[in-house]
């Protein structure tokens, strides 16, 4: 993954410096389509948004959360509170001028015990809601507190967990919590800072777009219980597409500052770039580009992937 600073901060923090991208990391295999894919079971009304191994695991909706989407069917995944707004390149969050907050993260180092890795995510993760909650207020959306687990349940409120063949990380939408598994995680991070900022920053994308309605309004939309027509996997590269560009724009809202250097935020946005291509989370060159447009955009409006042409989604 390429390391690029996230988000562009509003006022005196934008634009945001440039960066230099670090030599390209190592190439990795392909992986299995299940550790790649994102799993919308519309019939079921579950949704689960699974990220490359490189970057972290799957959204995944609880069955039981329901929400009306504008022709007056139930969904799941966007919570039940109604500010939410069901839809996609329209969506609020995405309307020009919606920024960050410029935020300094204070992270403590990062170990391998559990408690360790436990005290590195929930910093984090506070961060990227101290970061995430002007943008969010702004346009009158939801904004539950996401938590994270270092420990893997073996039923959450989206049912089974993955295996890890499938995902290092995933966000559950029905209980707005993001579970990295230690042991997943330092298997493919090691101790190495920006791959675990990039991970829990494109995991709490996905916790952004269930608060926006973003998710919700992406599963109104799949035709198939495995999201395999081309129609399907086309909506699942946009949502994957749009938290990596999510989580860069979080990048370039804390670099600089507190526990994130330029190094570090550099080198996270860069890891975006790390991942192989994949049918479900796009070209190894447009996951990459499209944290790039986070990084350097600004705005939100920057990773409005839904309204990018077919050929930037690829």
């Amino acid at each position: 993954m390429a390391r690029p600073p996230g988000f562009a901060p509003p006022g005196p923090y934008w634009p945001p410096p440039a960066w230099a991208p670090p030599p390209p990391p190592p190439r990795r295999r392909g992986l299995a389509g299940a550790m790649i894919a994102v799993v919308i079971v519309v019939a079921a009304l579950a949704l689960m948004a699974a990220v490359p191994r490189e970057l972290s695991g799957n959204a995944v909706a609880a069955p039981g959360s329901a929400q009306r989407s504008e022709a007056g069917r139930p969904l799941s995944g966007a919570g039940t509170d109604p500010r939410a707004v069901v839809q996609l390149e329209t969506n609020p969050l995405l309307a020009a001028g919606v920024t960050l907050a410029r935020v300094s993260c204070d992270l403590p180092a990062l170990g391998r015990q559990d408690a360790q890795l436990q005290g590195f995510y929930s910093a984090l993760v506070s961060c990227l809601d101290e970061a995430w909650r002007p943008a969010l207020d702004k346009v009158g959306e939801p904004r539950l507190p996401a938590t994270v687990s270092v420990t893997l349940p073996k039923v959450s409120a989206c049912g089974a967990a993955p295996s890890k063949e499938e995902a290092v990380a995933y966000y559950c939408g029905g209980d707005t919590t993001i579970y990295a598994p230690a042991d997943w995680m330092l298997s493919d991070a090691g101790l190495n800072r920006s791959r675990h900022l990039a991970t829990i920053a494109h995991e709490y994308g996905h916790h952004v777009q269930r608060e926006s309605g973003i998710l919700a309004a992406a599963a109104d939309k799949m035709s198939t219980p495995d999201q395999s027509s081309p129609g399907d996997q086309a909506i699942v590269r946009r949502i994957e597409l749009q938290a990596n560009c999510f989580g860069a724009l979080f990048v370039a809202s804390a670099i600089g500052q507190g526990s994130v250097s330029r190094a570090v935020g550099n080198a996270a946005v860069a890891d975006y770039g790390r991942a192989d291509d994949s049918v479900d989370h796009g070209s190894r060159a447009h996951q990459l580009s499209w944290a790039k447009a986070g990084f350097s955009g600004g705005t939100t409006a920057a990773c409005n992937t839904w309204a990018a042409p077919a050929d930037q989604v690829t």
